[in-house]
């Protein structure tokens, strides 16, 4: 079911659009229909997590973009990339916080009127192993984004890895203490918003059910749409009266995660 919010052609022509997707691996996503999803989106900016490449490993030359790359320091691992149309005034990578910064998780792109930030969150892992890690690398991540708000607003997106409430999952019951759905995740995200962001989708949809991001190759989970909604664009609540319309391109295949799109005027 595709959803819509109803705005005037001024508000579009002056918006901004930004994707933001889990590729799963760039150069596998490529040969899976990436580049008609982008060329037919047209966005102002997409945001790529889990890139899964080393420096050198692919040759991108997208008129028109300005390409940030951020890798992990392990082959074949994370990584980040944002493609945008305009040209920041400033380009940050990762947090400047050692252990944190060997997994090529987090682009900052500084615009005029705010930061566009994309991030994958550590996946506590199974038996959540990473859980502690995790928890640390919440609190230091909102702590950085407090900090870059203290200069402007933000926008933060990507795969932050935790399915927020119940409406989120399919099966919330059965994943209750499962990575991505553990009571501790859940609580750094509500701390997260709770500093002052807004998760745009929810703003928009706060009771639509059953619009999910993120499908387990297993067991036709998307097939029967047995998925989470771990992907985001949340903006700080500065950036609240901009919002024009967000958005999950649960139809377009290529990784085990879909496209979320961000509108703002």
């Amino acid at each position: 079911m595709k959803l819509f919010v109803y705005y005037n052609e001024e508000e579009i022509a002056m918006s901004k659009k930004y994707i933001s997707w889990n590729v799963n691996g760039l150069r596998a996503c490529l040969d899976k229909g990436f580049m008609d999803f982008f060329d037919k989106v047209d966005a102002d900016a997409v945001c790529l997590q889990e890139i899964k490449l080393s420096e050198g490993q692919l040759a991108w030359d997208k008129p028109g973009y300005h390409a940030y790359w951020n890798y992990a320091k392990k082959k074949g691992y994370s990584g980040t990339a944002i493609f945008s149309k305009e040209e920041p005034l400033s380009v940050s990578y990762d947090m400047g916080i050692e252990e944190h910064d060997n997994e090529g998780r987090i682009i900052a792109l500084e615009y005029a009127d705010y930061y566009l930030v994309t991030v994958y969150t550590p996946n506590s892992q199974r038996g959540l192993e990473r859980l502690d890690y995790r928890m640390k690398w919440e609190d230091d991540f909102r702590v950085y984004l407090n900090k870059l708000r203290e200069n402007k607003p933000v926008i933060v997106c990507g795969d932050m890895n935790v399915a927020h409430k119940e409406i989120d999952l399919k099966n919330p019951k059965s994943n209750r203490k499962n990575a991505g759905f553990t009571d501790e995740e859940r609580g750094k995200m509500t701390e997260l918003l709770d500093s002052g962001f807004i998760d745009t989708f929810r703003y928009f949809y706060p009771d639509v059910t059953d619009r999910y991001s993120w499908w387990s190759y297993m067991f036709h989970a998307r097939e029967n749409n047995a998925g989470w909604r771990i992907d985001y664009f949340l903006v700080s609540e500065e950036l609240k009266d901009r919002l024009v319309s967000a958005d999950i391109h649960h139809s377009v295949m290529g990784s085990d995660h879909c496209p979320v799109e961000l509108v703002i005027k």
